[in-house]
């Protein structure tokens, strides 16, 4: 494994706690945490319908978030999708009539509440063939009876979706007397077998009744209790599935309609009906339990089904199990070996010997193994977080004190962690979230490294290639997803190859070339502005853009939801940061050979003037684009201005950092340590911190959001600087420094790449 150098003196991170203890016990964390959730499925039943259908909260006054599972907000055009060719029946009082109204709005909003009230109420949409009917029935008798057994006998077309309650109107007619209840008991009974025999073949659902906030009653309906309500609902349940306790065909109970009300009963404007925001939520959840697994949305784990291993998951889970196997095998060898020349004695005098060899050789293929068993278990774990059922997953919901508060935390702690320093520090001390600043991080760096260094040698490309791509490469075998789902990584890759070949193409000018012949510098202008043109020209040709990268194999890495639209949108949005980077890059190395800047320690950056000036105007820049960016509203008008404009708030920032001497000399150790596994923290938080593809968030101790916050961040964090290892280490042994030895390895990953699309293509072709 390899390990970086600490220079003596510094207080790294590491430093204050062993990294490996750390790891331990996140590893140990894991097992625990997935040992708990196991055990809880298998004993509380793991079927997110049951959670949805009967537990959750409020995030929030109006977002309803299920226990353990996440809910899908469905747009008209994906509720028709789902429900083409469908028929909807709800039957009952009037609070399934609000119930029907907020269901069939998800399919037409323009639909208005009109008609009569106590009455059968039809709905149709002709585009989708969908049908939804209310049919009035406020009490459980007979009559309701006799419609529901019209469905179970004769050559009437069953509905495929059923959804019935009622009770206040029984309460409200009989005065809430205890022969109605008798006689609710014995009508529900009568009909239960028939929606039991119905659940064979249509999903059939019972709607609970809700409170009612007494106090808003009107006379007529003061005999309405909850503690009569109480006695209905137990009554329901109860009866209902009692002939088919054991069977797949129930009558699913609708009891989340009970916890929304007794949050928002209050807001009633007679005291029975629930205000529309706790209806429109009762039929969005409707809407989750029976279209999830069909339409299968990313943001909507609640009733979906843990999706079948594609042939390459197989693949990938068989080459990780061999290689944990091979690893084994082989470390028992060499153990058994070291030990054996450990023991050796010498056989004239009697004595035993010293050991032949001290410590245990590890071979490379050992250390290859080894870090191939690593990141197998590691990848189980992202398994299990984010495809499989085992772990819970909420929606994502925002606040500002839960945003600030960990972000001030997190300041603290990073002003805590300083040292002292004599570097220029750009923007890479610190924790590199935005995207343009990593951008601008890639223009400034690798110009700097290629223009000082003048290595343009394909060792440095493929190391810088493979260290960039490799974990995202590993990500989209294990997880499936295609390689521009992790779009940073194709971005930072990309321009780094125009880095590389705008720097490289005839002629090559490098720094000490045109130390001797200032026209060089020129010449290095005349490629950025080249440069720039190509820029330009492609981001206002989207038709020309998309021609490039709609070539077979580029299509296969760039596509996303079968078009290269989004690769195109992620391009340009951070189109001239690159190239700003680059130019920093050029303008402050050339300062820094005419010595127009100091960079003593404590000493402003430039003269006290001309360092005063520049201070105020970066400081009144940053935040004139702070307010800006804050303001904006339109985000496509945002969109267009922002590659022009980032570099603003980017220059700024690093002016403020390194202009003042006192400032300059200084860095937060803390940030510095995150700093350098920067690119795998962005990468994992896609599937072990968020989870559902960041759509949600990870829940691996439900009930304590800022515990399970802390925990999950942790994990996170020490899976990211393992992978940061591995990635090092199998970077050494997969990419030699050797030409002949390299070349051979590239035809391999050559081969590999073209098996692998290959298997994907086969993979596509058995889906569709």
């Amino acid at each position: 494994m390899a390990a970086r150098a600490c220079t003596p003196g510094k207080r790294e991170i590491n430093h204050y706690f062993s990294v490996s203890s750390a790891k331990a016990l996140a590893l140990a964390a894991v097992l625990l945490l997935a040992a708990c959730h196991a055990a809880e499925r298998r004993y509380r039943g793991g079927d997110t319908c049951d959670y949805l259908l009967s537990s959750g909260r409020f995030l929030g006054e109006k977002v309803w978030q299920p226990h353990s599972c996440m809910m899908h907000k469905y747009k008209n055009s994906e509720a028709k999708s789902c429900l083409v060719d469908k028929h909807i029946v709800f039957i009952g009082d009037s609070r399934i009539r609000q119930l029907f109204y907020s269901f069939i709005k998800l399919i037409n909003p323009q639909v208005r509440e009109e008609g009569n009230k106590h009455g059968n109420i039809p709905f149709e949409d002709k585009s989708a063939s969908i049908k939804v009917d209310f049919l009035w029935y406020p009490e459980v008798n007979g009559s309701m009876r006799q419609r529901i057994k019209s469905w179970t006998e004769g050559s009437m077309a069953k509905p495929h979706i059923i959804v019935a309650g009622a009770a206040t109107w029984s309460i409200k007619i009989h005065n809430g007397s205890n022969e109605a209840l008798t006689q609710y008991k014995i009508n529900i009974t009568s009909i239960a077998p028939l929606l039991e025999k119905l659940a064979k073949s249509s999903d059939v659902y019972w709607v609970l009744q809700d409170p009612v906030y007494e106090d808003l009653l009107s006379e007529s309906r003061k005999m309405i209790t909850n503690e009569k309500i109480d006695a209905y609902n137990e009554a329901a349940v109860r009866i209902l599935n009692s002939s088919s306790r054991n069977s797949k065909a129930k009558v699913k109970v609708f009891s989340v309609s009970k916890l929304i009300a007794q949050e928002t009963i209050m807001k009633s404007a007679d005291g029975l009906h629930l205000p529309e925001s706790s209806r429109d939520t009762n039929a969005m959840i409707l809407m989750n339990v029976y279209c999830n697994k069909i339409m299968k949305p990313i943001d909507g784990s609640c009733c979906q089904p843990q999706p079948p291993l594609t042939l390459i998951q197989k693949l990938a889970f068989c080459f990780f199990t061999l290689s944990i196997i091979g690893y084994l095998i082989i470390s028992l060898i060499h153990r058994n070996n070291y030990r054996k020349n450990k023991s050796c004695t010498d056989l004239e005098s009697g004595e035993e010997k010293k050991p032949v060899i001290s410590t245990p050789n590890i071979s490379t293929l050992e250390m290859l193994l080894h870090s191939f068993c690593k990141l197998g278990l590691i990848m189980t774990y992202f398994y299990l977080c984010d495809r499989a059922n085992l772990f819970m997953k909420e929606n994502k919901f925002y606040t500002h004190s839960s945003f600030f508060i960990p972000i001030i935390y997190v300041l603290v702690l990073g002003v805590f962690f300083t040292e002292n320093t004599k570097e220029f520090l750009p923007v890479y001390m610190h924790i590199r979230v935005l995207v343009a600043a990593y951008l601008f991080q890639t223009g400034y760096g690798h110009f700097s490294y290629f223009w000082v260094k003048g290595d343009f040698g394909v060792y440095r490309v493929c190391q810088v290639l493979f260290r960039l791509n490799f974990l995202v490469i590993v990500l989209c075998i294990v997880m499936d997803r295609p390689y521009q789902f992790y779009y940073f990584v194709p971005l930072v890759t990309v321009w780094f190859m125009i880095i590389y070949c705008t720097l490289a193409v005839w002629p090559q000018i490098v720094q000490k070339k045109a130390n001797g012949n200032c026209l060089w510098h020129f010449g290095l202008l005349l490629k950025l502005i080249c440069l720039l043109t190509c820029i330009y020209f492609l981001s206002y040709s989207q038709g020309a853009f998309e021609k490039i990268f709609s070539f077979w194999p580029l299509s296969k890495c760039f596509e996303l939801n079968g078009n290269v639209y989004e690769w195109w949108f992620r391009w340009k949005l951070d189109r001239y940061v690159v190239f700003h980077g680059m130019l920093f890059a050029f303008i402050y190395l050339a300062l820094q050979k005419c010595q127009m800047i100091t960079e003593g320690k404590g000493d402003p950056l430039f003269s006290s003037r001309v360092s005063n000036i520049l201070l105020v105007v970066s400081v009144v820049a940053f935040l004139t684009y702070s307010i800006w960016a804050s303001s904006c509203k339109n985000k496509t008008e945002c969109n267009e201005l922002h590659p022009s404009v980032s570099v603003v708030q980017i220059l700024a920032f690093v002016l403020i950092r390194n202009i003042p001497g006192y400032v300059r000399s200084v860095y937060s150790s803390f940030f510095a340590w995150f700093g350098k596994i920067s690119l795998e923290l962005f990468i994992c938080q896609y599937h072990i911190w968020l989870a559902a593809d960041t759509k949600g968030i990870l829940v691996l101790i439900p009930g304590y959001p800022m515990f399970n916050i802390l925990v999950s961040t942790f994990i996170f964090v020490c899976v990211a600087h393992e992978i940061s290892q591995i990635t090092n280490d199998l970077a050494q042994i997969v990419v030699p420094k050797d030409n002949s030895t390299l070349l051979k390895r590239l035809l391999c990953i050559a081969g590999f790449f073209s098996g692998l699309l290959l298997f994907s293509a086969v993979q596509d072709q058995s889906r569709h």
